[in-house]
């Protein structure tokens, strides 16, 4: 699986999906009142100690380049990571999730906001049927802190990949994780202090599996994109729910209801929908057969 078909790569975002749903599952096990701020340390760094294999991609002359946004995206990163803790506790994996995969439509909308950038008809049609999908699976009369905390986790997903754009362009992906996590370390020790939980194994065992699986998932991202346009599989990327709807029907008996399935297909479909349009137009111009590299890697 070499990620440089479209067939391998679209295999890859598969297995990769279902890596990060793994992720999911070692947050969604702990028990409840766990100690977040630990938790988020212990991933960060975990996440840093995978890393320092790949420590030859950082480049040290220009270690805190950008380090103002660096700083910021991880800091957006620490609350989006705190916000999904929290929403995978309270809410059922798939709810979670769902209101996760809403990261996509508040890019375009920040992107119009903050950029200009004009929307197509398409993309307006996805931003108001993925907030009206938002609202029936999460129901206004359901509505709790889980939910607010998912809100939060899309939220935050979104700002950081808006953001990227801002960071400096020939920084290798390697580079960008790192200076996260370093950045995010301090601020999630001090208040794992204030916090005051003594140690809990159980945290670790959760960290460290959060953090592998989380790992494995933007590796196969990495070789998914690289040969492969992003516009040609990046609706493989909604398998993640396939996965969760599964996953959490066999370990957490969650049957979702068809509320859950309405609301998931006015947030999915619009998005798959803009998805094939633009794989149209990359057909249309390329003949087909042979694609050019992606010009870039998720940061």
């Amino acid at each position: 699986m070499s990620g440089k078909t479209v067939n391998s790569a679209i295999l890859l975002l598969v297995i990769g999906n279902a890596l990060a749903l793994i992720s999911d599952v070692f947050i969604k096990l702990l028990e409840p009142g766990a100690p977040v701020f630990q938790f988020a340390f212990l991933r960060c760094l975990i996440t840093l100690l995978l890393l320092l294999p790949l420590w030859k991609q950082v480049n040290p002359r220009r270690l805190f380049q950008g380090g103002k946004v660096h700083f910021i995206r991880a800091h957006i990163h620490l609350g989006g990571m705190l916000c999904m803790v929290i929403a995978l506790g309270a809410l059922p994996l798939a709810t979670a999730n769902a209101v996760f995969y809403a990261a996509p439509i508040l890019v375009m909308a920040l992107s119009a906001l903050l950029f200009g950038e004009k929307l197509r008809p398409l993309s307006v049609f996805a931003v108001m049927s993925g907030f009206v999908g938002i609202l029936m699976i999460l129901r206004p009369v359901d509505f709790n802190w889980g939910a607010v905390a998912a809100l939060g986790s899309a939220a935050a997903l979104a700002i950081n990949a808006v953001m990227v754009r801002q960071l400096p362009r020939r920084q290798s992906t390697v580079h960008k994780l790192a200076l996260t996590y370093v950045m995010i370390l301090p601020t999630s020790a001090v208040f794992m202090v204030v916090e005051g939980a003594p140690l809990d194994p159980a945290i670790l065992v959760s960290a460290l599996g959060s953090s592998l699986f989380i790992l494995g998932y933007n590796v196969t991202v990495l070789l998914a994109y690289r040969q492969v346009e992003a516009n040609l599989v990046t609706s493989a990327e909604y398998t993640g729910l396939v996965w969760a709807v599964l996953i959490g029907w066999l370990y957490f008996g969650e049957a979702p209801d068809l509320w859950f399935f309405l609301g998931t297909a006015m947030i999915v479909l619009p998005l798959l929908l803009i998805g094939l349009q633009h794989r149209r137009g990359t057909l249309t111009k390329t003949g087909y057969h042979r694609h050019k590299p992606c010009p870039g890697t998720p940061g």
